[in-house]
C-alpha cells in the first residue's frame, strides 16, 4: 500500500509538520511500510529547502499548483491520500485552495481534522464542510469531535473515527540522571511547554505558583519553548517580558526558569521525564487538541489541566485532574498534594502510563494504517464489482 500525506512537513517548523513526520515514522515502526511507501506532498509557505526525494513540494500560495498536484496523484501508483487539515497551512481564504485538489482527486482520501468547531464559525466551517463531504473518511483526535462534526455537517458518525494524538516512547535513562543533566536535582518540577503566547494561562499558573511555593519551597516551574512566531512578528518579545516582570512582582524568581529556544523531540521528552507534574492551565475551553498534553499523558506524567475540550476527553476517567481556570484554591491544593504525597503521585503516574501506552506513535501509526487500508480495499472491491 502506498499512502500520500498532504500536509506541511519538516524543514517547515509547524505543529502539523511535526505531527505528520511523527505519524509517518510511527507507521513505519508499527507496520511493514517503508519510506518509499509513504511519500509526502509538502505544503511550504515561502522557499522550499527540503532534499528528501520522497517529499514533493507544493507552494502554498500558488492556486493552480493544487489542481496540478491532484492530476499528478491521479496518474501515480498512490493508493490513498491522508490529508492533514489545519486552516492556516493551505492557501486561499480559510485554506480554501485545498478544495480544487479534492475535487480533482480520483483516489480515496481520509482527512485528519486538527481543528474542529462545535458551531458555525465563519469563514472556516463552510470550507471545512466541503472538505468533510469530499473525504471518504475523517479522523479526529477527540471523541467529542465526532458528535460536533456529525451535527454541524449533517454527516453519519460511522464516517468519523477517533485515533488519539501520538506520543513518544519513554526514555531508557533514569530520571535522577536527567534531573542532574537539566540542573533540577532536589527540585519538585512543574512543567509547561510549547510555543509561548497569551491564551496559554501561564500568567495564572504563576499566580498559583506563588501560593504553592510557600508550602513546597523546593518547587521549580519550567516554562519551555520559544515565543510563537506570529506573536513575535506582531509584538516581538513583549509578552515574554510581561511574564518575566510578573515573576519579579510576585517574588518567585527562585521558583521559575524559562527555556527560551526551540527544543528537539528528545529534549522535550527529557523535560517531561523530569517533571513531577505537567500543568496545562488554558483559560479558553474550546481547544479540541493539545499535542503538549498528549505528550505528557503519553509519557505517563501526572497532569493538572483546566477542563478544555481536549483535556475533558483525554482525562475523562480522571475528573479530579480537571480544575477550572480561576479556582485558585483547588489548583493550589491539587498541586501541593501531588508534589508532597509521593504515594499519590506515583499511583497517578502508573495510571497515566497505562493510558499513555495506547498513545505511542507506533500504536497510532498501526491504527491509522489499518483504517486507510480499509478504504483502499473498499475502493478495490467497488472497481471489481463495477
Amino acid at each position: 500500500m502506498k499512502i500520500l500525506f498532504v500536509s506541511t512537513y519538516p524543514p517547515t517548523k509547524c505543529g502539523i509538520a511535526t505531527y505528520t513526520s511523527h505519524l509517518r515514522a510511527g507507521i513505519m515502526q508499527g507496520t511493514n511500510l517503508k519510506e518509499q511507501d509513504l511519500p509526502v506532498l509538502s505544503i511550504y509557505p515561502e522557499t522550499w529547502q527540503g532534499d528528501d526525494h520522497h517529499i514533493y513540494p507544493l507552494p502554498k500560495h500558488n492556486e493552480k499548483s493544487y489542481t496540478r498536484a491532484a492530476h499528478w496523484v491521479n496518474a501515480s501508483d498512490i493508493d490513498i491520500v491522508s490529508l492533514q487539515h489545519e486552516f492556516g497551512i493551505f492557501g486561499g481564504r480559510a485554506g480554501e485552495w485545498i478544495i480544487p485538489f479534492l475535487e480533482t482527486l480520483k483516489k480515496p482520501v481520509v482527512t485528519t481534522f486538527h481543528t474542529v468547531f462545535q458551531e458555525e464559525t465563519l469563514p472556516y466551517t463552510p470550507v471545512q464542510n466541503i472538505i468533510a463531504q469530499r473525504s471518504d473518511g475523517i479522523i479526529v483526535m477527540n471523541r467529542l469531535a465526532i458528535r460536533y462534526i456529525s451535527e454541524l455537517f449533517h454527516m453519519p458518525q460511522k464516517k468519523i473515527f477517533y485515533i488519539p494524538h501520538g506520543a513518544p516512547e519513554p526514555l531508557r535513562i533514569s530520571r535522577h540522571r536527567l534531573k542532574q543533566k537539566w540542573d533540577v536535582d532536589g527540585r519538585k518540577v512543574l512543567l509547561t511547554f510549547g510555543l509561548l503566547s497569551p491564551g496559554k494561562g501561564i500568567e495564572y499558573a504563576l499566580d498559583v505558583l506563588k501560593d504553592v511555593a510557600r508550602d513546597v519551597p523546593d518547587v521549580l516551574y519550567l516554562i519551555a519553548g520559544q515565543t510563537h512566531p506570529e506573536v513575535k512578528k506582531r509584538e516581538g518579545e513583549t509578552y515574554r517580558h510581561t511574564l518575566i516582570q510578573r515573576v519579579e512582582t510576585l517574588g518567585i524568581r527562585a521558583h521559575v526558569r524559562m527555556i527560551d529556544r526551540f527544543l528537539s523531540e528528545e529534549e522535550l521528552t527529557e523535560l517531561l521525564t523530569i517533571s513531577d507534574v505537567y500543568i496545562s492551565p488554558y483559560p479558553g475551553m474550546a481547544q479540541i487538541t493539545s499535542g503538549t498534553l498528549a505528550y505528557a499523558v503519553g509519557l505517563g506524567r501526572p497532569v493538572i489541566a483546566t477542563p478544555y475540550t481536549y483535556a475533558r476527553d483525554l482525562l475523562r476517567d480522571f475528573p479530579e485532574l480537571l480544575v477550572p481556570y480561576g479556582d485558585t484554591k483547588t489548583w493550589k491544593e491539587r498541586l501541593i498534594e501531588l508534589l508532597t504525597v509521593d504515594t499519590k503521585r506515583e499511583a497517578l503516574e502508573r495510571k497515566m502510563m497505562t493510558l499513555g501506552r495506547t498513545m505511542r506513535w507506533s500504536v497510532v501509526g498501526k491504527r491509522t494504517k489499518q483504517l486507510l487500508e480499509r478504504y483502499v480495499r473498499q475502493k478495490e472491491a467497488m472497481f471489481s464489482h463495477g
